[in-house]
């Protein structure tokens, strides 16, 4: 029985290579756990499926904006090609039905982690582009992935959180906004960081990340969202 069935029909793409398909799914961490399969991991088709994408998306973004400078089409191509984008790309396909997980993967939730649904689904345009050639990978790519730049332009999602408070406040306050670490919990190797983001000592959002960096994005779109603006 073939596993891919639905998926292939979902994508509208029968594999030639059935294992090149398959390899697409195989997490490295399966790969310690069952040597003797002999199976590939599907980092390298990540890779090249990495480079695909961008290809596709530049391409398809230098001709369809020929008045927008370099630095808007790098933002609308960030937005289209960040992990959080392509982990709900791929879940809308239910690529994570699909994994090979290691035992302790699987307990973890590795089917839903973001990280791994877009490396995923990078390593199936990978391995649509061996098996198919680009024309194939570019439909692909085209019908999944570009489809969403309407909303990403419409909703602003390609816009850097930061940047964007900080050009409201300096043009109604003629002041930039601060970040303050407001609590840090949780054991080094998974650090929890909280931030606020002030002006002229008001408290404008909060957010959370693993990062100092992740939680300013957070605090920003927060202050953003509640200022309305």
């Amino acid at each position: 029985m073939n596993r891919y069935k639905k998926l292939e029909e979902q994508i509208g793409v029968t594999f030639r290579d059935a294992t090149l398909l398959d390899t697409a799914f195989v997490h490295r961490s399966y790969i310690n756990e069952h040597r003797e399969e002999g199976r590939v991991q599907n980092e390298r088709l990540e890779f090249l499926g990495d480079a695909v994408l961008e290809l596709v998306v530049t391409e398809y973004l230098y001709g369809h904006f020929p008045t927008k400078a370099e630095g808007e089409l790098t933002a609308f191509r960030s937005a289209l090609v960040k992990g959080r984008h392509l982990a709900e790309i791929a879940d809308s396909l239910d690529l994570g039905l699909y994994l090979y997980l290691s035992h302790g993967e699987e307990k973890s939730g590795g089917r839903k982690k973001h990280y791994i649904l877009a490396n995923t689904l990078e390593a199936l345009i990978g391995a649509m582009y061996l098996d198919q050639g680009f024309s194939v990978a570019h439909d692909f790519v085209s019908r999944f992935i570009l489809t969403r730049l309407s909303d990403i332009v419409e909703n602003e999602l390609h816009v850097d959180a930061k940047s964007k408070l900080q050009e409201i406040t300096q043009e109604r306050f003629g002041v930039t906004p601060i970040y303050k670490l407001m609590e840090e919990s949780g054991p080094d190797h998974d650090k929890t960081f909280t931030m606020a983001v002030c002006i002229n000592d008001e408290v404008l959002g909060q957010g959370q990340g693993s990062s100092k960096q992740k939680a300013e994005q957070k605090a920003a779109i927060d202050a953003l969202e509640k200022k309305g603006w």
